[in-house]
């Protein structure tokens, strides 16, 4: 049995054919219907004042992947939590769209703003463990400084494994059950 190894030789493209094709091998002309993600990027930092992954800035750059309808006019940004941990984008007109980005929290950095502690650590508190229909509470110690909304550490007792529970008030920190 004779195979032939010279049919790359042989072969051609036909001049009908590289139209269709050469939209595959170019990743920006696929990308020609769907937003392009450095826009949000760039929209979100002006609007902070800090770079993607500094304090205050974007936690991290907007998602290659995503499939945002194309923006005809100018992104539109605003915070959209009263802590200015995230930033609301959103694409006005026909398609439009609205995105979240979260904000790396700092002290200080241009337009993030963070919230008042609402426990300290050390202080003594209330852990409620909540469910479907009941609510167990015990006293704990808190681990670490948090803000109403903030997931910390808190311990039952000295040698209790630290858990994780969200501030719900001052003096008050629960844990949701199933």
């Amino acid at each position: 049995m004779e195979t032939n190894t010279h049919w790359a030789g042989s072969w051609r493209f036909s001049p009908l054919a590289l139209p269709f094709l050469l939209p595959l091998c170019d990743p920006v002309a696929q990308a020609r219907n769907v937003a392009d993600p450095a826009a949000i990027d760039r929209a979100v930092e002006a609007f902070t004042g800090a770079a993607t992954g500094a304090p205050g800035g974007a936690r991290m750059p907007a998602d290659p992947r995503l499939q945002l309808a194309p923006c005809g006019g100018a992104l539109a940004v605003g915070w959209h939590t009263p802590a200015r941990t995230a930033v609301q984008v959103e694409c006005p007109g026909p398609a439009s769209w609205r995105i979240f980005v979260a904000i790396n929290p700092a002290a200080g950095a241009p337009g993030a703003a963070r919230a008042a502690p609402a426990i300290k650590r050390g202080d003594a508190l209330t852990v409620m463990v909540r469910g479907r229909g009941f609510s167990v509470q015990q006293p704990a110690e808190a681990m670490e400084s948090g803000a109403v909304g903030d997931w910390i550490f808190v311990r039952t007792s000295r040698k209790a494994e630290a858990l994780r529970a969200r501030i719900a008030r001052p003096g008050l920190a629960v844990i949701p059950a199933g």
